[in-house]
Formats: structure tokens, C-alpha cells, sequence
């Protein structure tokens, strides 16, 4: 018999309201696959089962019933924790809020509340979500499922290990320079960053404010399609937030991207990608070839600049948004004193660590009198100058197709220089810069180790980019691998 946390959503959906599974079956099979594997991998910062299992309940007494479902009823989940949970401790990955209860749900957690989904736990992140390996959590390393001795990415690196290990049926992330999309790539699973302003930002532990957006780790495209779907909308609480309608995403889902024009970017093949992704990342471009698809060459031409004005503009929102952790209203405060401004210095000295002082630092400069003009304007330019470049490619074509990552995963420890930690983030980072759709996909396997394919379309093209991801699954199998050894 098949095990059921190996079934996606959208399968163990069919099976729950055929009545053929109960969610408190589908759910106590992903406890106690958590209990089997998580000491391995330490996706999670926080198990809630009690919960849980409570939530499974309410979703049976749903189903019997017969009332309207959601796709996600009875759907075991698990939340990257920097999404505020009520009641429930929401870290962020960081010393400073270790205890912090949050007084309020998340607008994607009322509406997956709402949808009756299961949460099994919150995982483990690099602080503040600053990182690219998940080694900036200030509590421990998460492993990569298909090399324990390897990092899952980051900073979503315990949301994207914990789906590829099936201690979840899918997760949700934030992807602010390619958080989402890189783990995916890494541990062989989906990853998708939604356009700006496609799923609301309240009660997201803010890093960099106009880069930020929420978005599922899933098994298959329909999962994604799902998962995205229950979580996009129109928030009146973000002001940021979209009121584009939301569409069925999966009405494209019939196999063909014949006559689809998909670009692939000549600034997207950078020195430092390892020769094995790029072969893997080319086989993969012609295979959409040979399925009807018409691959065009284009340039971005600005690319080049993409991770420079990145580490500016991001560091310098994070400055801005981490003022508020100053030990006086919430979070770790620094007590051994009677001194406002030593208690203020030492809680943000004790609590903070390393990566993200660095980025706070680096932030605050770009921001100083003097050094603003030259460094954070310069960059907003630059922005602008990387959005225009990718409406001019989608004048032309309907996606974009390049590596995600430029590497396998790699070893904990082995990247130690932060420059080329940020290098990772080279082919997700123009995206976040121009709020436009991007997702990862299970592309194929380097010396067993999963290569990721980069999809990027544009504003509001989730749909185009979750078809072809649908239609790429059906003539490969590299999402239906598993770890082998878990």
C-alpha cells in the first residue's frame, strides 16, 4: 500500500472526500513520518501536534457534514516561521523573537485557517531570512534530504526539507531575492515566487518591504496551483496588495505548450555555474523544444548589476524594518542595566547575529547623509533599469527559462565567505527586483543531486508559468523522486 504521506494534494484530496481516508489518518502518517525523520533533517522549529491533530478532527466533522470544501480541507502544512501565527511562537528564525507569541494570525493564516487546512509545524529559517543555506538560524543547521551533510538553501530552507522529506504534503516560504526558489531548486521540489502584491504581506516578519512575498513548496504543478490559490488576493491590511482577481490556475493545465514562445536570457549562463547544471539546464530547454514550445534567445541586460543594487536596497529596508526589535515593546530585551541606550545597544548586540548586524550595518551606510544619492538612489536606478528590461523580453516572449540555482546543494560549513553565499541568489534575484512570477522546478539530477529549472514570467503570470510547469512534469519524472536513505 502506498504510504500516505508520499500521496501530493491533490491525490490524498480525491481520497478525502471519497471518504476512503480520514484526515486524522492522513495526518497522524505525517507525525509520524516527522517522528521518523526530523531528528535527521531539523526542518522544524516547532512540531504542533496537539494542534494538529485538532485541526484533522475539524476537518473530518467538515467533510462528513457535506459542506463546501477547500482543496487544502484535512491537508497536513507546514508554515515557514516567519509568518505570524496566533498564540503560537513565531521565531523568525532569531534569538530576538525566540519567545514571541504574536497576537494575531497572518492574512495568509486566516485564509488557510479558513480553507481547513492541518498545520503540523513551523520550520527553520535563516534569521530574519537572511541567508541562502538556512546556517543563519539562530537555533540549528536544517539538512538537505538528499544528502544529510548538505544544505537545503535558504533561507525557506526547512519548508523546502520538510515537503521533500514528506513530513508535509506542501509548505509555504517568503521569497525575497529567490528564499523560495533556491531551496526548491536544492532539495527537488516546487518553489513559487507569486508576483508583488499577488498574496498579502500582513503579518509577514518583515525583511525587505517592496521584495517580499509568500509562496508554496509543492510536490507537482497542480499542488502549487492549489496552494497558491488558497493564499492570493486582495488584503485591504497590505497596502502593497493586488486586487487583481485571482484565476483558476490550472484551467492551462492540458499538457500543450505548443506555439508557447519561451526566452532564454544570454545573461543567464554566468561564470561560477558548475558545467553539470548548465548541461542539465540545456537538456532541459531543448526538451521544451520538443514539445511544441518555440525557445528564443533574449538579453537582460542589466542582469549583471542585479545582485549589486539587491545587497543595497534589501539591506537597507531590512535597517529600516529591524529599528522595531530595540527590547522595549516585544522580543528579547537586555535587563542588566539601568541604562535606556546600553539596554537598547546590548539587546540588539545579543539578539541579533551575525549576518543580520552585517546586513543592518550595510543598510544603515547606504542610507547615511551623504551616501544616499550615491548608493541607495543609484541602485533604485538600476532597479528600474532590470524591470524594463524584463517587460521588453515578455513584449516578445510568454516566459523566461534559466538555471535557478547555480549550483547542488552544497556542504554546511563549506560556503563561508558571504559574498559567495549572496552569489547564490545571481538567477532568483532580478525577479524580486522586478516583482515579476518566477517558480523552480525539479529539472533533473547531478551525481544524485537535484538541479532546479528556473521559470520567470511576468507580472500576474503565474498561470503561464504553473502550465508549463504542469506540462514539463507530464514527460519527466524528476518530481516523483524521493530521497533515498530517509
Amino acid at each position: 500500500m502506498t504510504e500516505l504521506y508520499t500521496l501530493t494534494i491533490h491525490e490524498a484530496g480525491d481520497l478525502l472526500r471519497q471518504k476512503k481516508i480520514s484526515a486524522v489518518e492522513l495526518t497522524k502518517a505525517h507525525l509520524e513520518r516527522i517522528r521518523a525523520v526530523e531528528d535527521k533533517v531539523k526542518a522544524f522549529t516547532l512540531i504542533t501536534d496537539e494542534l494538529a491533530l485538532q485541526q484533522a478532527e475539524e476537518a473530518d466533522k467538515r467533510i462528513a457534514s457535506g459542506a463546501a470544501l477547500s482543496p487544502l480541507t484535512g491537508i497536513p502544512l507546514a508554515i515557514k516561521d516567519v509568518i505570524s501565527t496566533k498564540d503560537i511562537t513565531t521565531t523568525a528564525g532569531s534569538r530576538m523573537l525566540e519567545h514571541f507569541k504574536p497576537p494575531f494570525n497572518a492574512t495568509v493564516m486566516e485564509r488557510l485557517n479558513a480553507a481547513g487546512m492541518v498545520m503540523v509545524g513551523k520550520t527553520n529559517m535563516d534569521e530574519f531570512a537572511m541567508g541562502s543555506s538556512t546556517e543563519n538560524s539562530a537555533f540549528f543547521n536544517t539538512h538537505n534530504p538528499w544528502d544529510l551533510e548538505r544544505a537545503p538553501g535558504g533561507s525557506s530552507g526547512g519548508s523546502a526539507a520538510a515537503v521533500a522529506a514528506g513530513m508535509a504534503m506542501g509548505s509555504y516560504g517568503s521569497d525575497t531575492g529567490g528564499s523560495i526558489r533556491q531551496p526548491a531548486s536544492l532539495c527537488n521540489v516546487l518553489g513559487v515566487k507569486p508576483t508583488y502584491g499577488r498574496v498579502s504581506r500582513f503579518g509577514l516578519i518583515a525583511f525587505g518591504s517592496s521584495l517580499d512575498q509568500i509562496g508554496p513548496f509543492a510536490r507537482d504543478a497542480r499542488d502549487a496551483a492549489l496552494l497558491l490559490a488558497a493564499i492570493a488576493g486582495h488584503d485591504p491590511r497590505d497596502a502593497t496588495s493586488s486586487p487583481n482577481p485571482v484565476p483558476d490556475y490550472t484551467t492551462g493545465f492540458n499538457g500543450s505548450i505548443k506555439g508557447m514562445k519561451l526566452g532564454v536570457p544570454e545573461e543567464y549562463w554566468v561564470e561560477g555555474t558548475q558545467p553539470e547544471v548548465i548541461k542539465i539546464v540545456r537538456e532541459n530547454i531543448e526538451k521544451l523544444r520538443t514539445m511544441g514550445a518555440e525557445i528564443v534567445d533574449v538579453s537582460l541586460p542589466h542582469t549583471k548589476y542585479g545582485v549589486a543594487a539587491y545587497y543595497i536596497i534589501a539591506p537597507a529596508e531590512a535597517s529600516a524594518n529591524l529599528a522595531r526589535f530595540d527590547g522595549v515593546k516585544y522580543g528579547y530585551s537586555y535587563r542588566d542595566t539601568d541604562d535606556m541606550w546600553e539596554a537598547m545597544e546590548k539587546t540588539r548586540q545579543y539578539g541579533f547575529g551575525a549576518e543580520v548586524k552585517r546586513r543592518i550595518m550595510l543598510g544603515t551606510y547606504a542610507l547615511s547623509s551623504g551616501y544616499y544619492d550615491a548608493y541607495y538612489k543609484q541602485a533604485e536606478k538600476v532597479r528600474s533599469l532590470i524591470t524594463q528590461d524584463f517587460e521588453k523580453a515578455f513584449e516578445k516572449v510568454d516566459a523566461l527559462v534559466s538555471p535557478a540555482s547555480p549550483t547542488v546543494a552544497f556542504k554546511l560549513g563549506e560556503i563561508s565567505d558571504p559574498y559567495q553565499m549572496y552569489l547564490q541568489d545571481v538567477f532568483t534575484i532580478p525577479a524580486n527586483l522586478a516583482g515579476i512570477s518566477g517558480i523552480s522546478i525539479p529539472g533533473g539530477f547531478s551525481n544524485g543531486l537535484p538541479v532546479g529549472l528556473q521559470l520567470l514570467g511576468p507580472a500576474f503570470g503565474e498561470e503561464v508559468i504553473l502550465r508549463i510547469a504542469d506540462a514539463f512534469e507530464r514527460e519527466t519524472s524528476y518530481h516523483t523522486q524521493w530521497p533515498k536513505g530517509l
